[in-house]
């Protein structure tokens, strides 16, 4: 059988993959920054905040946290969101790292 096309390169790069994914929706991107506005668990006002529906909402909640950007805690019937920070830290290290790339004076175009 072939090679799983994500063992072909470094755990870094699939790092870097999977959070520039996840930053690849508005809504994602939206539901971090409300989170980051807010400094605190949110439980369900994200549907009114974001005005997507609650299904669309979950989802992207799931994708963000499969990836260890928010946890979630249960408090009753409801899940509580925040940011996890030491994963946000983490894949700032690891992006800052990426984004310091830089260009040297003699480009080939």
């Amino acid at each position: 059988m072939g090679l799983i096309k994500t063992e072909k390169f470094s755990e870094s790069q699939n790092q870097i993959a999977l959070f520039a994914k996840a930053f690849g929706h508005p809504a994602r991107v939206a539901i971090i920054q409300h989170l980051f506005k807010i400094n605190a668990c949110v439980c369900g006002d994200l549907v009114e905040e974001i005005g997507l529906a609650q299904p669309t909402i979950s989802q992207h909640l799931k994708e963000l946290k499969n990836l260890g950007l928010i946890q979630g805690t249960i408090e009753g019937t409801s899940v509580c969101y925040c940011i996890n920070k030491d994963n946000w830290t983490a894949m700032k290290t690891l992006l800052n790292g990426f984004f310091n790339n830089n260009l040297d004076s003699n480009t080939c175009c």
